[in-house]
């Protein structure tokens, strides 16, 4: 008896399991495929109907953005659907955790927050993850490359979005795209985009497609991404989990100068800098170079590298970020080295300086001019993301704001003829060290930077 009774209730407990699992795994439909309850249209003007069991959205001349979004708001889940749509020649997205503002755009309403990116443009960043009407592009697939071919144009493409805690996650078609970290937004509602079409009237008529639209909000198991891909993590000077097994630490700690000193010098400067709010702040002394604090460098030199850092300017600002410093020219004045231009070039007079920009922001400074458009840039006051990438095969990258600037190669034939026209002609082999300090520059100009992590390669 006893052992029938152990029998039965082991499997009794097997089903229950196998139960659980199956329950833990389920999904909801937000979309039963015949009606829209529990979704409503905000903002814009273009229509959403029911096709063939699909939400269709239709591009409408001048409407602005439209949106379809849910009534409910929602916190952690996991979201998957099918996506199509028509033509080449625009985009649409997917809101997650996003709010609406009635008062906004002059009593037009907006609506802001989190999107997930739908995009068969040639640029091809669907997947990545945009701030709608708030911080713009997030993650731009110019970080992930890999996954711009994850898009099957004017086909159903599936999504699987992932946002639990901080962390959202994307996936088209079963491939890996963005990654992000973000403190904002705990809950909000789910909403489908219409994109307005501008001056494009060609584009009147267009629709796109959503259908199997499912969530599922309990028991929730993240999926694990591939290593090495990039992560945009906006919780300041911090790293996480997956980007510590990447092989990333941090720089700056948010509370000492641990890993830097003075340029020249054994100590980190006595006056100048300042450590608060977990910023690293360079003190104004009246816009003179070294003058005060003067650089900072890191006690550790660095050959390939992934180099990210946010900085935030004050107004008229200008400073950089240097690589391959190998502080050897014992010169007066900033350090000598490679520089990834920090500078507000509406305000600066630099910006105007050098040749055809070469001085502006995110530059390779009296080199290269970084290519930037301004709807990438956030304004001044406001944190701005730069990268730097050094390959092992003296290949360099600049980013800024997750868009790549501007690459070259140290030492190349190309190189040294823009190092023959520039304000460093005179020093001998100049930006071709094996390996070099970085350095944050002092300029005589507030400017502040936080969450520096590098990962070698």
């Amino acid at each position: 008896m006893f052992s029938y009774l152990k029998k039965s209730c082991l499997l009794t407990l097997s089903f229950v399991s196998i139960f659980s699992v199956v329950h833990a795994q389920k999904s909801k439909p937000l979309f039963d495929g015949k009606t829209l309850k529990g979704w409503k249209a905000i903002v814009g003007s273009a229509p959403y109907a029911i096709e063939n069991g699909a939400i269709v959205g239709t591009m409408t001349k001048g409407s602005p953005n439209s949106f379809l979004v849910t009534e409910k708001e929602y916190g952690d889940f996991i979201l998957e659907l099918d996506v199509k749509l028509e033509g080449t020649e625009t985009n649409s997205g997917i809101q997650t955790r996003s709010h609406y503002d009635a008062a906004g755009n002059k009593g037009k309403g907006i609506v802001f927050g989190r999107q997930v990116e739908i995009d068969p443009t040639a640029r091809a960043w669907t997947g990545g993850v945009y701030d709608e009407a708030r911080r713009l592009w997030l993650y731009p697939l110019e970080l992930n490359t890999a996954a711009k071919s994850a898009y099957k144009s004017e086909e159903f493409n599936h999504y699987k979005i992932e946002c639990i805690g901080n962390e959202t996650k994307t996936w088209v078609n079963g491939i890996p795209v963005a990654y992000v970290i973000d403190t904002l937004d705990k809950t909000g509602f789910i909403g489908l985009q219409v994109h307005g079409i501008g001056a494009n009237l060609k584009l009147d008529g267009k629709k796109v497609y959503f259908k199997n639209i499912n969530i599922q909000t309990e028991n929730l198991k993240p999926q694990a991404f591939p290593k090495g891909i990039y992560t945009v993590n906006l919780t300041p000077n911090t790293l996480s989990a997956y980007e510590k097994s990447n092989g990333y630490k941090l720089l700056f700690d948010g509370k000492t100068n641990e890993g830097w000193v003075g340029a020249y010098k054994t100590i980190f400067p006595a006056k100048g800098w300042d450590i608060a709010n977990g910023q690293l702040t360079v003190l104004p002394s009246n816009g003179a170079e070294s003058t005060n604090g003067g650089d900072i460098v890191t006690k550790e030199q660095y050959a390939a590298f992934d180099l990210s850092f946010e900085f935030k300017l004050s107004e008229g600002a200008n400073s950089g970020v240097k690589y391959f410093v190998t502080l050897a020219e014992k010169n007066t004045g900033s350090a000598i080295g490679l520089e990834y231009q920090v500078l507000d070039d509406e305000r600066h007079p630099d910006a105007k300086l050098g040749r055809d920009g070469n001085r502006t922001l995110a530059s390779l400074y009296d080199l290269l001019t970084a290519k930037k458009e301004v709807r990438y840039l956030r304004p001044i006051g406001s944190w701005n993301n730069g990268r730097l990438v050094v390959y092992p095969n003296n290949k360099v990258e600049h980013y800024l704001n997750g868009v790549k600037v501007l690459e070259y190669t140290r030492g190349s034939e190309e190189f040294k003829k823009l190092v023959a026209i520039s304000k460093y002609k005179d020093w001998k082999n100049f930006g071709e060290a094996a390996k070099g300090h970085l350095l944050l520059q002092d300029h005589g100009n507030k400017v502040s930077f936080r969450t520096i992590k590098i990962k070698t390669l």
